[in-house]
C-alpha cells in the first residue's frame, strides 16, 4: 500500500504555458481517486507523471512517503493499465500476465500461482492459452488489468481503460473494477476518465481539472472532493456545469432581497421570482447572478396547480427525448433577441408516463434547497443548509 503526495507540481513543455499548474494533492492509502475533466485538461499527463513516464518540471512527488521525482518508473512500485491495452500480440494471455514477473526474475512457481489467482478473479481461466487477437475488447482489458494485479503494486494507475469498449462492456467492466478494488483494497488507485458516470460510481475522491481559454487556470485543480460533494456543493460555475448529465441549467438573474434565511432573485428574461436557501451576505440588491438548477431538480407541476407564481417557471416545450422511465424536456427560453441569453434552451427531467408534448407549455417548481447561485466571476454563493457530501 502507498499514499501519494503532489506538492506544487507543474509540467510545461519548453517555453509554452504549463499544462499542469500548481497541483497540490494528497491521495491516501486504499483510496480510489479519479482524475476527471474535459479533453486536454492534463489529467493523463498528471497520471503519467505519477507513473514516471513524464518528467516533473517543478514541484515534488512522493509515493509512500518517498520522494520519487528522479526515481525510474520501474522502481516506483506502481502498475499502469493503458487505454490501448498494450498487450503483446505474439504472447498468450498467460505470458502477457506473467511478463512483468518474468522480467523481475520471479520464481516460476510464484508466477504461476499469481497468474492463476488473477485469472480466477478476472474470469480468464479458460482463456490463458489464447492470444490477444482471439479475445474481445473486454477480455483484453481484463488481461491488462490482470497483468497489473499480479505485480501486487502499492498503486494502480488506470488511463481511460474503458474508452475503447462499447456501452454494455463499459458498464460490466466498471463494475468489475469496483469489485476488484474492494477485493484488493490494500492498494491505492488513480483513475483517469472524462466519463462522469465512471467518476461518480467508482471514486472515493474526484479531482476535477480546469481546461479552456483561461490559461491562468488551465491544468489546475478546480475542486477536490467526494462525488456527491462536487454534485451538491460545486465551488464554481465550471464545476457545476461539468458535473452532472445533462448539465446544470444556468439562468441570468438579479438579486431582489437577501436575509439570514436565503436570497430571492428575479430572472432577467421572464421576471419570475425564485427563493433560494443560500447565504446572501456577500451579495448586493440588483447584483447580477446566475441561477443554477439541475434538470432532475425541476419538478413538473400539473396544469391545475400552475400559478406562474414564486418558485415556478413556465416554458414552452421544444423537444422531448423519451427514454422510457423518464424523458428530458428541452424548454424554450423566451426573451428579447437583444438579450444574449434569449433562445437558450433549458432541460428538465420528467416521468416517462407524464410527459408533455412538443409545443405545449409546462410549469416547473424550483425547490429552494436545490438552487445554486454564481457570481459574475464564476464563484458559487455558499449554501445556508447542509447538503449530502458522501
Amino acid at each position: 500500500m502507498a499514499s501519494i503526495s503532489l506538492q506544487a507540481v507543474q509540467k510545461a513543455y519548453g517555453d509554452h504555458a504549463p499544462v499542469i499548474r500548481d497541483v497540490n494533492l494528497e491521495i491516501g492509502e486504499h483510496e480510489f481517486c479519479v482524475f476527471l475533466g474535459p479533453s486536454g485538461c492534463g489529467k493523463s499527463t498528471l497520471l503519467r507523471m505519477i507513473a514516471g513516464l513524464e518528467d516533473i518540471t517543478d514541484g515534488d512527488l512522493y509515493i509512500g512517503g518517498k520522494l520519487v521525482n528522479d526515481v525510474p518508473a520501474a522502481q516506483r512500485g506502481v502498475a499502469m493499465v493503458f487505454q490501448s491495452y498494450a498487450l503483446f500480440p505474439h504472447m498468450t494471455v498467460y505470458e502477457n500476465m506473467a511478463f512483468g514477473l518474468t522480467l523481475a526474475k520471479t520464481p516460476k512457481a510464484e508466477i504461476e500461482r499469481k497468474v492463476k489467482e488473477a485469472a480466477r478473479v478476472l474470469q480468464l481461466e479458460a482463456l490463458l492459452d489464447r492470444r490477444p487477437k482471439a479475445l474481445s475488447g473486454g477480455q483484453r482489458q481484463r488481461v491488462a488489468i490482470g497483468r497489473a494485479i499480479v505485480r501486487s503494486p502499492g498503486v494502480f494507475l488506470f488511463d481511460e481503460p474503458l474508452s475503447n469498449l462499447d456501452a454494455t462492456l463499459r458498464g460490466q467492466t466498471r463494475v468489475e473494477i469496483a469489485r476488484l478494488h474492494r477485493q484488493f483494497n490494500d492498494a491505492s488507485v488513480v483513475y483517469v476518465t472524462h466519463d462522469q458516470i465512471e467518476a461518480m460510481t467508482l471514486a472515493d475522491k474526484i479531482v476535477l481539472l480546469h481546461a479552456g481559454a483561461d490559461t491562468a487556470k488551465h491544468g489546475s485543480i478546480a475542486q477536490v472532493g467526494a462525488p456527491l460533494e462536487l454534485y451538491h456543493r460545486p465551488k464554481s460555475r465550471f464545476v457545476a456545469g461539468f458535473i452532472g448529465s445533462p448539465r446544470m441549467n444556468f439562468l441570468p438573474a438579479r438579486v431582489v432581497s437577501r436575509s439570514a434565511n436565503g436570497v430571492q432573485v428575479v430572472l432577467d428574461i421572464t421576471g419570475e421570482r425564485i427563493d433560494t436557501l443560500l447565504d446572501g451576505s456577500t451579495l448586493q440588491p440588483d447584483q447580477p447572478v446566475a441561477l443554477g438548477i439541475r434538470p432532475e431538480h425541476l419538478e413538473p407541476v400539473d396544469h391545475a396547480h400552475a400559478d406562474d407564481g414564486v418558485q415556478q417557471i413556465v416554458r414552452a416545450v421544444s423537444l422531448v427525448e423519451r427514454l422510457g422511465e423518464h424523458s428530458y424536456l428541452h424548454l424554450d427560453q423566451p426573451g428579447d433577441t437583444a438579450n444574449p441569453h434569449a433562445g437558450a434552451t433549458l432541460i428538465a427531467k420528467a416521468p416517462g408516463d407524464r410527459t408533455p408534448r412538443a409545443a405545449e407549455r409546462a410549469a416547473f417548481r424550483v425547490p429552494p434547497a436545490s438552487c445554486h447561485l454564481f457570481t459574475e466571476d464564476g464563484f458559487a454563493v455558499p449554501s445556508s443548509i447542509t447538503r449530502p457530501s458522501a
